[in-house]
């Protein structure tokens, strides 16, 4: 194409935390931060053109700023990158590329860094790159076995059997650059990979024979993740597809197991044959590992969207009842960091064993829990709250529950229309008009949970600071020990 590439790459040099500009050492070394050499950097490439090295051809003119490495100092503070893309695009001459990664991670950064406001500000084109097929994937993958197979004797070529290849294809997220270099290592002899990671001599039979027995056999979650690891990416779930592995509860066939194995199998006695559940083929422990969000916020989700999947009363009735017993788990503040976890188990294992009718596959769209939206609706009335009525010196949790409903009751004159509006919202209930049912946002696709609980997060965090801002009103201990008065005997002469 003729166009010479100008990338970024992060210095090596460690930064302090709080370094913004360039700094002076005491050794008299000029020293500069990150964010300093990247706008140099981004400067130099757009005003100065490539010199032509000796032996190269082609004219220079045509030049690309490549951006696939960010500073880390962008993903605490983003404003600081936008203002640098600010003075960029004032005086562009080139195109300016960024590359972000494709996992659950880069889709986070993506969000953080360019954010939809400043997409249309700066006119910046998103171009996303739809993963490939598993199927197509694997007719690849076949198609390089071949090829290499024919070329390469087959002493030193280990080739992977069709279970294999279809777990590298799961495990590299539709990356096709990621299969291959999986494929390159699975296909490395049996001596190198043993060098690499060597089994104790005593369980080395012992394998060989248990892979004989489960050949036709669905492997374990845990043995899939290490497979999956070895040039495999990013095995985090985004939270609508964690949610849906739990709510749609794929259990394996009956049909495809042996008489043999089904024999094996310890079996219910019969009192208890109605708790009897085929195979589950996700393990939802690991599914909520994955999620990236807290075990609560993830039961909370649960409980949000549970009930669309359910075609029973009786299963709804165990489901709430699992539900609130993760709910009770989770409850106890002094142990709640360790009892997270069981809670969460609780919750989902429960869920998935009460759904006995499983409804047929189809798409069901998956909402916001409506806490949420009831905290920031409480938000926004505290902040209004104390905005309107800042006079009387009260938190606003006592403005909403005592002073407003009191000022209503008095026909209190107010200042202003906004004072009066409010107190018609929160100061009274109407009896005519019947409590409406929430209007739920919808749970978009590639969403991350980490940030929706992130968000909740915040909005505690400033309810509690909007709270320790008021005035404090005086307790009945602190009145009467104000009260107390020291009595000194009079002695008279």
């Amino acid at each position: 194409m003729g166009i010479r590439v100008q990338e970024w790459t992060n210095p090596s040099s460690a930064e302090p935390y709080f370094s913004g500009q360039s700094e002076w050492r005491s050794e008299g070394f000029s020293y500069s931060s990150q964010l300093a050499q990247f706008q140099e950097f981004l400067l130099r490439a757009n005003k100065y053109k490539c010199l032509k090295m000796k032996g190269e051809r082609g004219a220079t003119d045509k030049r690309l700023i490549l951006v696939e490495d960010f500073p880390n100092q962008f993903y605490r503070q983003p404003h600081n990158f936008h203002d640098i893309l600010r003075v960029f695009v004032k005086s562009s001459q080139c195109p300016l590329v960024f590359i972000v990664s494709g996992s659950s991670r880069g889709e986070g950064s993506l969000r953080s860094l360019f954010p939809q406001e400043i997409q249309e500000e700066l006119h910046i084109s998103c171009i996303s790159f739809n993963p490939v097929a598993p199927t197509t994937m694997t007719k690849v993958l076949k198609r390089i076995l071949c090829s290499e197979a024919e070329k390469q004797s087959h002493q030193r070529l280990f080739v992977p059997d069709k279970a294999e290849l279809e777990m590298l294809c799961s495990g590299s997220s539709g990356d096709i650059r990621s299969a291959i270099n999986s494929l390159q290592f699975s296909c490395l002899p049996e001596k190198t990979k043993s060098s690499l990671k060597k089994p104790p001599a005593a369980s080395t039979e012992r394998n060989v024979s248990l892979s004989k027995r489960r050949a036709k056999r669905v492997k374990p979650a845990k043995e899939q993740e290490e497979l999956q690891a070895v040039g495999g990416r990013d095995a985090s779930l985004f939270l609508f597809r964690a949610l849906g592995k739990i709510l749609h509860c794929k259990r394996g066939n009956p049909e495809d197991v042996n008489e043999a194995e089904a024999a094996s199998e310890p079996c219910l006695p019969r009192h208890l044959l109605h708790h009897h559940r085929e195979v589950l083929l996700v393990q939802p422990e690991l599914v909520v590992e994955r999620s990236q969000t807290s075990g609560e916020f993830f039961s909370l989700c649960l409980h949000q969207n549970y009930l669309d999947f359910f075609s029973e009363i009786a299963d709804v009735d165990r489901a709430s009842d699992y539900l609130s017993d993760a709910d009770l788990l989770i409850g106890n503040w002094p142990i709640r960091h360790i009892m997270e976890d069981y809670g969460s188990s609780v919750a989902t294992r429960g869920l998935i064993h009460s759904n006995s009718r499983q409804l047929p596959v189809g798409f069901r769209p998956l909402h916001k829990p409506g806490w949420c939206l009831i905290s920031k609706q409480h938000q926004n009335n505290c902040l209004a709250a104390q905005s309107l009525f800042r006079s009387f010196s009260l938190t606003p949790v006592a403005l909403q529950t005592q002073l407003l409903p009191f000022l209503v009751k008095l026909s209190h004159p107010t200042s202003s229309q906004a004072q009066t509006a409010f107190l018609q919202e929160v100061g009274q209930m109407s009896l005519r008009r019947g409590s409406g049912r929430l209007t739920l946002e919808n749970l978009r696709d590639k969403e991350m949970g980490q940030e929706l609980e992130e968000e909740d997060e915040e909005e505690g965090e400033t309810e509690k600071s909007l709270q320790a801002s008021q005035p404090q009103l005086p307790t009945n201990q602190d009145l009467m020990e104000e009260e107390d008065q020291i009595i000194e005997e009079y002695d008279s002469d």
